[in-house]
């Protein structure tokens, strides 16, 4: 799938997504670099409205995938490694 695809789809569902809980919503990767195969996941870095649960993640992932029709990987800015969280938040474009 196409960078500008991904964006612009993100962009079409922010209002439903903040109903879902969504602060913040970027994406990085192999999608944000514009190098993404026919087998790329779309990699999501997410911020969450308090509280964050178990049950939003999921629904928020689900929905995610159903739009975008293909596997997400969501991943919240908390999780990220530090090993990897200085290239993740380098490359990453800011939906919202």
């Amino acid at each position: 799938m196409q960078r500008e695809k991904v964006l612009s789809i993100l962009k079409q569902n922010w209002a439903i997504l903040q109903q879902l809980g969504v602060r913040s919503l970027s994406i990085f990767g192999s999608i944000a670099r514009d190098e993404a195969r026919s087998d790329s996941d779309v990699d999501i870095l997410v911020e969450f409205e308090p509280p964050i649960t178990f049950d939003r993640y999921m629904d928020v992932k689900l929905y995610l995938e159903d739009q975008l029709g293909t596997r997400v990987d969501l991943v919240s800015r908390r999780s990220l490694k530090p090993q990897i969280r200085d290239v993740v938040e380098q490359e990453a474009i800011h939906v919202a």
